[in-house]
């Protein structure tokens, strides 16, 4: 056993490049090598087994090794693996289309399947300019985002983000977008008091559409971040094709989740200046928020709705964009009028993947899994409201099931990057058993949907032990705040 997991590091290192990851680091250190997995459990070669935390980079939904989407991936798999789906169809990328249309927000209509999160985005992107051009709008070649956004690493994704860390490198190969101010009221420069302490679980009534400049009660603030938005608007009129936002949370940038009210504010701009609206779910979908999809949270319909990561339940790589009837009929016409979309990918609808798909939506709807995830939800906000109030702990916030807790030094400021305390962390928790991977030093709670009440408040008291052991005991108190909300 033990040679099995010397030998697997070894070849690591000697041929692989990881995604994310410094290999001066990594060559340096002792690969964590999974062995195999069952329920919300990593083991490693020896059999230890660790509490996966963040649910494989934010995919797995009823933890791994699921009898249930076993049997859906073997039963497909002695059907067929695999075949294009130029020129051809089959019936689980038929009967999944159905589905997600059945649950997905009022208006959208018609299914465009790609492989991953980042390809869904490019996808949305292409048809919304695409569209633009054969409504006669030429002009409209420039794109909305939001500061501190993220939408994969393709060009066109990276195009549309807004992280300086990951994107900066790459901006002479990009197409033009500009960048709203991001709606984060811990850090936002407008604020006129600290962020309230509230709750955003998904369960809220929605909230009325806020206007540019109107005053808002929580923070004293104007919608600053809304007017900023406007202002692009204004300015590049005739040549916005489209709006990307991540609804509700700004995943990859740390967890930042949005104070309510924006998303359907930021929509309601959208339909003001003719801009199409894309919604990019594909972290945020299929219950994460607290939501089935976190646009639900405020009424709002996107023009495009991008998913992928748990979309399969975390078993293979498959994504979707869907979108409008009136968007799909644009591109109807004569072959000779080349109004085709022209866009695909080799494993487009793969059928293995849209199989374990349609089971793991079935399996939400048998289990009442949305519902059943609000007990949980309110765990996690009493462990978040705790931990605020710990030395080292700047910021705590939540949406439903997703949360990140931002560590910094006694005075507030952060830590200097060359400390990683994120993943020193990180690196304490797996000494008790749980596999968690930070954004900086910002440490991401985002278990599997299906993690038991039991299970969680292992992976809770691991976390703040963790924190306790790396921070409290050398950081004076200081007292600090939790939003859900911001």
């Amino acid at each position: 056993m033990k040679k099995k997991n010397f030998s697997v590091a070894i070849l690591d290192k000697k041929y692989l490049w990881h995604p994310f990851t410094q290999q001066s680091e990594w060559e340096q250190g002792h690969p964590f090598v999974v062995d195999r997995a069952k329920g919300v459990y990593l083991f490693d070669e020896k059999g230890n087994k660790f509490i996966d935390g963040v649910s494989s980079l934010w995919v797995s939904v009823h933890g791994h090794n699921h009898p249930v989407l076993n049997r859906a991936l073997r039963k497909q798999l002695n059907l067929m693996a695999h075949t294009t789906f130029l020129g051809l169809t089959h019936g689980p990328a038929a009967r999944l289309g159905e589905a997600l249309i059945r649950l997905a927000p009022a208006g959208l209509q018609r299914v465009f399947y790609s492989d991953n999160g980042a390809t869904a985005v490019e996808v949305a992107l292409k048809m919304a300019f695409q569209w633009n051009v054969q409504q006669g709008h030429e002009s409209r070649t420039e794109f909305l985002a939001l500061a501190n956004s993220y939408h994969g690493d393709t060009l066109g994704a990276v195009s549309v983000g807004g992280i300086s860390a990951f994107h900066k490198k790459f901006k002479p190969l990009l197409f033009k977008s500009h960048f709203a101010p991001a709606p984060f009221c811990f850090s936002c420069p407008f604020r006129r008091r600290p962020a309230c302490m509230s709750l955003r679980s998904g369960s809220e009534r929605q909230p009325p559409a806020p206007r540019p400049g109107e005053s808002r009660v929580e923070t004293g603030c104007r919608w600053e971040c809304l007017s900023g938005a406007e202002k692009i608007m204004e300015d590049r009129k005739g040549r916005l094709s489209a709006a990307i936002v991540e609804p509700v949370v700004q995943g990859a940038s740390g967890m930042r989740v949005m104070p309510r009210g924006y998303l359907k504010g930021l929509s309601s701009l959208c339909q003001k200046h003719g801009l199409l609206f894309i919604a990019d779910e594909v972290a945020t979908g299929f219950g994460r928020t607290g939501t089935l999809f976190a646009v639900e949270q405020e009424g709002v319909r996107p023009d495009f709705l991008c998913v992928a990561k748990s979309l399969t339940g975390g078993y293979l790589p498959l994504a979707a964009t869907l979108t409008t009837e009136k968007i799909y009929r644009s591109f109807l016409g004569r072959f000779d009028e080349f109004k085709t979309f022209f866009h695909g990918h080799t494993y487009t609808a793969n059928p293995l993947a849209c199989a374990v798909a349609l089971e793991n939506l079935a399996l939400y709807e048998r289990t009442h899994l949305i519902k059943t995830l609000q007990e949980k939800i309110k765990t996690l906000t009493n462990f978040l409201k705790e931990m605020a109030q710990q030395p080292g702990v700047s910021h705590a916030r939540q949406a439903g099931f997703m949360a990140g807790i931002e560590l910094s030094k006694a005075d507030g400021t952060p830590f200097p990057v060359s400390q990683r305390v994120g993943k020193r962390v990180c690196e304490t928790a797996l000494e008790r058993g749980v596999w968690i991977r930070p954004l900086g030093d910002v440490i991401v709670v985002l278990p599997p949907l299906a993690i038991t009440s039991r299970e969680l408040s292992r992976l809770l008291s691991v976390i703040r032990w963790a924190i306790e052991k790396n921070l409290i005991e050398s950081t004076r108190y200081k007292k600090t705040s939790f939003t859900g909300e911001n």
